[in-house]
């Protein structure tokens, strides 16, 4: 299982959702969290993020990560919304965020938002092959999206938010009928220039996502069934019940609005022009009900994270090892022959491990030579003559996640000096090892050589290698077929491994199953 956070910034909210990928890609919510930390309030205004807006949402998102981390989940996508976007100073506020959490916040376009909501939906319910139209209210913008099940018709980001209208509009308690005449007017405007290029579509159903939504859902089942909505994904409420809560809301004073059985209290001041820019979607699009979706953003940023991590989260699965899954990812990167590097560095690592006696190295050296020969190959995405040097240049400038700076030098000189000339000292980049980091590049470098041999033909015929150490040191051979053409290459890089230990080497094979 992978486990990945999922965070929304948006206008009105911060959410978390804490998920683990299973490895048939599908994904199991493990948790959910949400501040309403009212990050838009007055951003609409001035186009600026307050200061005390910015402390809530630093403070909220210190705890969410903390949370996160404690529960074991490292990997983190975090994207911001309208405010922080239309905000003078959101560049600001997520320079601070990083600084003070850690987390690299993505600020993503209205046009990108919509996507990912149409990702999530999509995904999560049953759409029609005929168009169908999504509407997901935020604080600070509403997305409206066309589609059908196969593909996003279009989608536009308009700046209906529910905190942007009523800062704008509703300035008194209750509302003025000028002040609703004029909300009315705006959001009508604006869905004219959002739903322009859907005039020629019938929609199938008109899908609605957000808290917002959601509020509006459980007030609604609960006046009409008297009990609790008992699962807001799919549920349904009609046009003339959105008209009859948008009239009592435009007619109460706040206090009077929190008495209404269902009402969130911190939606108070905002759920009135939501009703009221559902009303007028459902009108524009002459449609009479609206489904509730529970899923949008944050299940979009799942699915879109599963679909662009395939192979990494499939390289999990198959390599639970973080460092050697980072290593061989990178060679993939490279196109390397895969079967070859692994089947070279099963040899290297038998030959370490029965040299154990005369070289003295331990385990974080055979991590460093398994490493070294999955990506000896890996310079030939440069050119095949002198991929020896080509492969230290790509691993040196590689961003080997998980391996530290020392590391990285050492894998690469070792590929360095697996073929043609052996370390010295006129070498610059093994001139600055330190004395202990070049005996072990020797010993590391010189086993990859004869290993590297091993498999001359890329065809596996040498299976199994063991060294006994007398007189000689005496590589024994398991093979599929007679080994000649590996033998051969062995012997010619054999002269470093002699050097080292002093000793000459020899090679005696035995084919596999008497043949």
């Amino acid at each position: 299982m992978s486990k990945l956070a999922v965070i929304d910034i948006g206008t009105n909210s911060i959410h978390m959702v804490l998920v683990e990928i299973g490895t048939d890609f599908s994904y199991k919510v493990m948790d959910r969290f949400k501040d309403m930390v009212r990050l838009g309030d007055g951003t609409f205004t001035n186009s600026t993020l307050s200061e005390a807006a910015m402390a809530r949402g630093i403070d909220a998102l210190r705890n969410l990560t903390t949370l996160a981390r404690n529960k074991g989940f490292e990997r983190t996508v975090a994207t911001a919304t309208s405010a922080v976007r239309e905000a003078k100073n959101g560049g600001e506020f997520i320079q601070e965020v990083e600084a003070q959490t850690g987390l690299n916040v993505q600020v993503i376009t209205g046009k990108e938002e919509a996507r990912l909501i149409y990702l999530g939906v999509g995904n999560s319910m049953e759409l029609s092959d005929d168009p169908s139209l999504i509407a997901d209210v935020g604080g600070g913008s509403v997305e409206v999206i066309a589609c059908n099940r196969k593909q996003m018709l279009f989608g536009r980001s308009l700046k209906l938010g529910t905190i942007r209208l009523k800062d704008r509009y509703l300035k008194q308690d209750p509302p003025t009928k000028s002040q609703l005449k004029e909300l009315e007017k705006t959001i009508n405007d604006g869905l004219d220039v959002g739903l322009k290029s859907s005039r020629e579509f019938t929609f199938a159903s008109v899908v609605a996502t957000s808290g917002t939504a959601g509020n509006l859902t459980e007030i609604i089942y609960l006046r009409r069934t008297g009990k609790p909505v008992p699962q807001l994904n799919l549920a349904t409420i009609e046009l003339d019940e959105i008209r009859s809560l948008e009239a009592e809301l435009a007619q109460c004073e706040m206090k009077s609005r929190l008495l209404i059985p269902g009402l969130d209290p911190k939606r108070v001041d905002t759920l009135l022009p939501g009703a009221m820019f559902f009303r007028c979607l459902l009108e524009k699009s002459g449609a009479k009900t609206l489904t509730i979706s529970d899923k949008a953003l944050r299940e979009g940023l799942i699915f879109d994270f599963i679909k662009r991590n395939r192979e990494g989260l499939e390289a999990e699965k198959e390599i639970p090892n973080t460092r050697r899954r980072n290593i061989i990812l990178f060679g993939r990167k490279c196109h390397f022959a895969e079967s070859h590097a692994l089947h070279v560095s099963k040899l290297a690592l038998q030959v370490f491990d029965d040299l154990k006696l005369l070289h003295g190295l331990g385990d974080q050296e055979r991590e460093w030579l398994d490493y070294a020969a999955l990506l000896h190959d890996v310079g030939y995405l440069i050119r095949r003559r002198q991929h020896h040097k080509h492969g230290y240049y790509l691993i040196k400038h590689g961003d080997l996640s998980g391996l530290t700076v020392d590391e990285v030098d050492i894998v690469a000189n070792v590929v360095r000096y697996h073929r043609r000339a052996i370390p010295h000292k006129k070498h610059a980049m093994f001139e600055a090892l330190s004395g202990p980091q070049r005996k072990v590049v020797k010993f590391l470098s010189a086993m990859l050589r004869i290993t590297d041999g091993l498999d001359r033909s890329q065809f596996g015929v040498v299976q199994d290698v063991s060294v006994s150490i007398k007189q000689c040191i005496q590589f024994d051979l398991v093979c599929s077929t007679d080994p000649e053409l590996e033998v051969w290459a062995a012997q010619k890089r054999a002269a470093f491994l002699e050097k080292l230990f002093n000793r000459p080497v020899q090679f005696v094979f035995q084919i596999r199953n008497g043949q």
